[in-house]
């Protein structure tokens, strides 16, 4: 039976700290991310918790998960292979669909909820 036990907080700063590896050069000089995660479904492929970056930026090609955020602070853009951007602020959602293929920018130090679903492998 499931209980309250299994209900988990979401807090920054609380839980398995997760410091994404991407392949060498997508990420710019500087750049710095942290993830902490708070859940996980026993397959490893639906996760969540709070996320932190600095400015800097990120090349997905391809996003490796499908991924829902909510922004808690800052500001972050994500600009697709032809050229399209689209901005999101404090207080706004979004989804990233697994196979966006394009840049992520941190445009300043920001703070996200957010939700992973993977198909492979959750460790990235």
């Amino acid at each position: 039976m499931m209980g309250v036990e299994q209900i988990r907080p979401i807090r920054m700063g609380e839980g398995q700290v997760v410091e994404p590896k991407w392949p060498e050069g997508d990420a710019s000089e500087g750049w710095a991310e942290k993830e902490y995660r708070s859940f996980a479904d026993e397959t490893g492929r639906l996760f969540g918790g709070t996320w932190q970056g600095s400015p800097g930026s990120l090349r997905m090609d391809p996003y490796p998960y499908d991924e829902v955020c909510v922004m808690l602070s800052g500001r972050v853009a994500l600009v697709d292979v032809d050229g399209g951007r689209r901005e999101f602020g404090e207080g706004e959602a979004f989804f990233v669909p697994r196979g966006f293929r394009g840049v992520w920018e941190t445009l300043v130090p920001s703070q996200k909820i957010f939700i992973g679903m993977s198909v492979t492998d959750p460790s990235i």
